[in-house]
């Protein structure tokens, strides 16, 4: 048997680190202009990802979080969005997944909807075809906002190189 790589043997363990205290707050719940961002980690037979964790980053903001998500896949993210100058990208978060049989986290942007002018603007998003761009736009839900995460299969989310 050959000897096992430490990429073969990270294993569904994400969440171990974040037992602790998750930091799924980039700003807190009562920040003006905070929307709280839910939605679901899912595999390629839209089966919950139960074991995955989700970091963000808002490059414009300079605040980050990260949260592992729950039995049903779920996940919950706290931000308010920066707004950039009006010749810069549309406002954005940056997510990073990480999630068993994957053995590098994948890359995504979650972007606002309501936001047509500056998400047209802006040179990723515009760059995509409109089946990729819509599935990095999220959805109102209720007072916050859903944007589920698929990692494979019918209506994949659109996955950047790293």
């Amino acid at each position: 048997m050959a000897e096992l790589t430490p990429s073969q043997t990270v294993g569904p363990f994400f969440s171990i680190g974040l037992s602790v205290r998750p930091e799924h707050e980039l700003v807190p719940a009562s920040a003006e202009g905070a929307v709280a961002i839910s939605g679901r980690v899912l595999d390629g037979d839209r089966e919950p990802v139960p074991d995955a964790v989700v970091e963000a980053w808002d490059r414009f903001g300079g605040r980050w979080g990260r949260c592992a998500t729950d039995s049903d896949g779920g996940y919950r993210l706290v931000w308010a969005p920066a707004r950039p100058g009006p010749d810069a990208e549309a406002p954005h978060l940056a997510l990073l997944v990480f999630a068993r049989g994957l053995l590098k986290p994948v890359l995504t942007r979650m972007y606002l909807p309501g936001e047509e002018r500056a998400n047209a603007a802006d040179p990723v998003l515009s760059a995509l075809d409109p089946a990729e761009r819509a599935t990095l736009v999220a959805h109102p839900d209720g007072d916050g906002l859903r944007f589920d995460i698929r990692l494979q299969g019918d209506g994949q989310t659109t996955f950047f190189a790293l």
